[in-house]
C-alpha cells in the first residue's frame, strides 16, 4: 500500500427489520371476561440485568417475574457469551412473587382521595441476593426489599415418653411441695437449699435414665418475603409522575407537576428541592413538568420534559436550586400550523435516555422524537406514531383520549425505539440513519397480524414515508393505516425493552405480553 492511499470506511447498512414472535402472556383474558379496574397494569420495568421484571397495577400491587431460560446452562449468561456458547433460546420468565405496595388513603386536610395505583417502578442495586425496588403512587414512594427466607421446621425430637423425666417421681414430688410465701425477688423466706433438697424424694437406685430432648431443625422450603424498608412521604403537593435512580446507587429523584426532589435512599424524612417551576402567582403558570430521568452514567445530570414539548438538561453542580438549565431541546413550531390542539399534542408524556446516555427519546401524543444531547437545534429523527388520528383530534379531545400518556423505550443497542398506540397496538421503529423499519404489532398471540408493510420504493426519510402510508387510511373515519378499525378504549400505554436482547414486554389492560425477535 502506498503512503498516499486512503482507507475509506464502507458505509454501514441499517439493520434489517425484525420479525417479531409471541413468547409468553401472563393474565390473559378469556373471551367475554370483564377486566376489573384494580387489575389493569399501570407500570412495567426490567432490572439492569434483564433477569427480573416488575409490574404494578391500579390496585397497588407489585408483581415480580424472574427469568428461567438461562438457569439450565450451568453458568451465567455473560460467562456463556464470553465463551461464545451458542444460545438459541429467547427470554422466558415465570411468576416469582407479588406484594401489596400501596393502599388507598384519604387526605383529610384537602378532602382528597389518594389512589393506590402504582405510577412508576424503578429497580435499585441488588445486595446479598436480595432485590430492591422503588414504587410510587400519586403521593408516597416506598423502598422494598424482596428476599428469600428459609422456613425451618422441627423434623425430629428424641423424646421417649416412657422414660421422660417429667413422668418420674422427681417431677411429682417437686409438684407436691407445699406452697410457701415467696419474696418479690424470687427468694423464699426461712428456707434453705438443704431443706428444699430434703423434701425431694428420688426413686430407689437413682434415676435409670435421664435424657435431654435433642431437637433437629431442617430447612424444608424457601419463601419470598417482601419488606418495606423505607417510606418517602409528604414531599409532594401534586401528583408524582416520575421517579428515577441515580447511577451513584445512593440517590434518586421524584417529580410532580411543579417540582423535582432529590432523595437519599437511606434518609426518608428529608429531601432537597432541586427544580421548582411554580410561579409566584398560579395564574401565570404556563407549563408543568411531565417526566424526569437521571442520566445513565453521569450522576450530576438529569433531564426533564414539560407540557410545552421541551426537554431541559440540568447539571446539579451548577447550583443547589437548578432554576437555569444547561441545555434546552425543543422543536420550533412550523408556521401556519397552530391550532387549538397544538399545545395539547405537543406535551411530552415520557422521556428515556439511551443506554450510553448520548440520546434522549421523547414521546408526545402524535410522535416519537430522538434527540442528540450534543445537538439542541432539533431532533435527529421524528417517527409518526398515529398520524392517521389527526383528523379525529376533536373526538379525541371530547372523550379525553387526547390526554393519554404513552410511554416509550429504546433497545439496549440503541438501534430501535418503541411506543404504544390504540387498539392494543405498539410500534417499533429503526433509529439508525437511513432505516425505514416501521413495524406495527398487536398485543395478542399473533403480533404480526396488523403489521405495517415497509414501502418498497426508497424514500428520503422515515417520517415522510410513513406519512404517505397513513394518509390512505386517514380518509375513512375510525380506520387506521392498514384499514383496521381502531378502538380508543383499548390502549397500550406501558411497555419496556429488555436491556440486552431483542425482547419487549408490554401491558394490555390486565395482561402482560412478551415478544422476541
Amino acid at each position: 500500500m502506498n503512503g498516499g492511499d486512503e482507507v475509506v470506511a464502507a458505509p454501514v447498512d441499517p439493520p434489517q427489520p425484525l420479525e417479531w414472535k409471541f413468547s409468553q402472556v401472563f393474565g390473559e383474558r378469556t373471551a367475554g371476561e370483564e377486566v376489573q379496574e384494580v387489575d389493569i397494569i399501570s407500570a412495567i420495568e426490567f432490572d439492569k440485568t434483564g433477569d427480573h421484571l416488575a409490574t404494578g397495577d391500579r390496585g397497588g400491587r407489585v408483581v415480580l417475574f424472574e427469568r428461567t431460560d438461562t438457569k439450565d446452562h450451568g453458568g451465567s449468561r455473560r460467562d456463556l457469551e464470553r465463551l461464545d456458547y451458542p444460545i438459541g433460546r429467547h427470554p422466558e420468565f415465570r411468576y416469582k412473587t407479588e406484594f401489596q405496595s400501596h393502599e388507598p388513603e384519604f387526605d383529610y386536610l384537602k378532602s382528597l382521595e389518594i389512589e393506590e395505583k402504582i405510577n412508576k417502578i424503578r429497580w435499585c442495586q441488588t445486595a446479598n441476593g436480595a432485590l430492591f425496588l422503588l414504587s410510587t403512587n400519586d403521593k408516597t414512594i416506598k423502598f422494598w426489599k424482596v428476599q428469600e427466607k428459609k422456613i425451618k421446621k422441627i423434623s425430629d425430637m428424641n423424646l421417649d415418653s416412657s422414660k421422660a423425666v417429667g413422668n418420674c417421681s422427681v417431677a411429682s414430688s417437686s409438684n407436691s411441695i407445699s406452697p410457701r410465701p415467696y419474696l418479690a425477688n424470687g427468694g423464699c423466706p426461712d428456707r434453705s437449699y438443704s431443706s428444699l433438697s430434703n423434701e425431694l424424694s428420688f426413686p430407689p437406685g437413682g434415676i435409670p435414665s435421664l435424657r435431654l430432648p435433642m431437637v433437629v431443625v431442617a430447612s424444608h422450603e424457601t419463601s419470598l418475603v417482601a419488606r418495606c424498608r423505607r417510606v418517602y412521604a409528604h414531599a409532594h403537593d401534586y401528583h408524582i409522575n416520575s421517579i428515577s435512580n441515580n447511577s451513584d446507587g445512593e440517590t434518586f429523584i421524584s417529580a410532580d407537576d411543579l417540582r423535582i426532589n432529590l432523595w437519599n435512599l437511606e434518609i426518608s424524612n428529608q429531601s432537597f428541592n432541586i427544580v421548582d417551576v411554580k410561579p409566584a402567582n398560579m395564574e401565570d403558570l404556563t407549563e408543568v413538568i411531565t417526566s424526569a430521568e437521571f442520566h445513565p452514567s453521569h450522576c450530576n445530570m438529569l433531564g426533564y420534559s414539560s407540557s410545552k414539548g421541551s426537554i431541559r438538561l440540568i447539571d446539579l453542580r451548577q447550583s443547589a436550586l437548578c432554576d437555569s438549565h444547561a441545555k434546552l431541546f425543543e422543536e420550533p413550531e412550523p408556521p401556519g400550523t397552530r391550532s387549538f390542539f397544538t399545545e395539547i399534542i405537543a406535551s411530552i408524556s415520557d422521556i428515556k435516555f439511551g443506554k450510553d446516555g448520548r440520546y434522549i427519546l421523547s414521546r408526545d401524543y402524535m410522535t416519537l422524537k430522538l434527540w442528540d444531547i450534543n445537538m439542541d437545534s432539533g431532533p435527529v429523527s421524528t417517527f409518526q406514531v398515529h398520524e392517521y388520528l389527526r383528523p379525529k383530534l376533536c373526538d379525541l379531545y371530547e372523550n379525553d383520549s387526547i390526554f393519554d400518556k404513552f410511554e416509550c423505550c429504546l433497545s439496549g443497542d440503541g438501534l430501535r425505539v418503541a411506543t404504544g398506540s390504540y387498539s392494543n397496538l405498539f410500534r417499533v421503529f429503526g433509529s439508525s440513519p437511513g432505516s425505514t423499519e416501521a413495524t406495527t404489532l398487536e398485543a395478542s398471540k399473533n403480533p404480526m397480524r396488523r403489521q405495517v408493510q415497509t414501502p418498497s420504493r426508497p424514500s428520503r426519510s422515515l417520517s415522510s414515508s410513513l406519512t404517505r402510508v397513513v394518509r390512505r387510511g386517514a380518509e375513512s373515519p375510525g380506520v387506521d393505516a392498514n384499514g383496521n378499525s381502531f378502538d380508543f378504549t383499548t390502549k397500550l400505554l406501558h411497555l419496556a425493552w429488555h436491556p440486552s436482547e431483542k425482547s419487549i414486554a408490554c401491558a394490555a389492560a390486565n395482561s402482560l405480553y412478551m415478544y422476541y425477535a
